[in-house]
């Protein structure tokens, strides 16, 4: 039923997935992601220097795309949708979807640097609450920060550069209402015995990983207060924040943590297994919610997060490094002068 020229149309740039608003293909299991293309559905344009960023070539001068979608959770193809071209794009912070390890930096700054003003993440999570059952989807307002600094978290490491993101409420407030109605209304749509229940405004722990939680570790976080649990909402959602992209979770359960005593700790097998019946609904969801995302974007619906960044640097501008403005000019427009 979808036409694909009229979907790029609305200035989408498209993935091997389906639809990626910025380009970047970011396959992930229960909690983490793995390699990657880039996918677009229109012929690559000569490239020329940006004005708003003129130290770098971009990759779609005259093309905007509005929306990045990270998929997740066996979203992996989008029935209906053809992918026309793929792209790599290189980054000051290096290629984008290492094969090897994630690099959320280069897939951040990739998806900022073709126009994209929102980012809507999907992604696999176990659950911390009874009533959170596998297959049921949950969008949260909140996360908790439980991993060990071992993944670059900031654009501004290293560079000599003090940047403070306003974070206390990590996910974009109106995009989250907009797409919490958006799920609320699809899954409505869909045959009773799928059984999905909807729930938002929880809080996401984020954990190192990869290995899964000890059974004392997920009864911790039941404490502090989290709902579902998953490997990969950060640094995205900061790195996100500094890069001035709005930025969405939809979380879909494939299982409940290890802190349930009368069932057996989680398992990769079992995992899987529901990330595979979880499919066509990713597909059913990503096809509705796109919509009506893009066109609160397309008309200012979602005041998004540009300039939330202008007055966040600390450092002093005589203070910083040639090299380290050239950089961050990369997605920030505050550099490039």
């Amino acid at each position: 039923p979808f036409d694909l020229e009229s979907w790029a149309g609305l200035g989408w740039a498209r993935w091997r997935a389906g639809v990626d608003g910025a380009g970047s293909q970011l396959p992930r299991g229960r909690h983490g992601r793995g390699p990657a293309t880039h996918k677009f559905s229109r012929t690559q344009p000569k490239k020329k220097p940006s004005a708003e960023y003129p130290d770098y070539q971009f990759i779609m001068p005259g093309h905007t795309p509005l929306i990045g979608v990270i998929g997740g959770s066996g979203l992996y193809k989008l029935e209906g949708i053809e992918p026309v071209e793929s792209l790599n794009i290189d980054t000051p912070w290096g290629q984008t979807s290492s094969p090897i390890s994630l690099p959320s930096r280069a897939n951040i700054a990739a998806l900022k640097s073709i126009g994209c003003q929102v980012i809507v993440a999907f992604s696999a999570v176990g659950s911390l609450r009874e009533e959170f059952k596998p297959r049921d989807i949950v969008i949260p307002n909140q996360i908790i920060d439980r991993t060990k600094s071992v993944r670059p978290s900031s654009f501004f490491h290293g560079l000599g550069v003090v940047g403070h993101a306003m974070f206390g409420e990590p996910f974009d407030v109106e995009l989250t209402k907009l797409v919490t109605k958006s799920v609320q209304q699809a899954v409505a749509g869909f045959e009773p015995n799928d059984q999905i229940g909807v729930h938002a405004d929880k809080v996401a722990i984020c954990m190192e990983g990869p290995a899964f939680s000890t059974r004392a570790e997920s009864n911790m976080y039941r404490m502090l207060g989290g709902d579902i649990i998953n490997m990969s909402v950060l640094p995205e959602a900061k790195l996100a924040r500094e890069a001035e992209l709005s930025y969405v979770l939809i979380a879909q359960i494939t299982d409940y943590d290890a802190w349930r005593v009368t069932e057996e700790p989680v398992t990769a097998a079992e995992v899987m297994a529901t990330i595979a019946s979880n499919v066509s609904v990713s597909n059913r969801l990503t096809l509705t919610i796109l919509d009506e995302v893009h066109n609160a974007v397309a008309k200012g619906q979602i005041k998004t997060c540009k300039g939330s960044m202008q007055y966040g640097v600390m450092t002093k501008n005589e203070a910083i490094p040639e090299e380290s403005k050239k950089m961050l000019s990369f997605i920030l427009p505050y550099f490039s002068s």
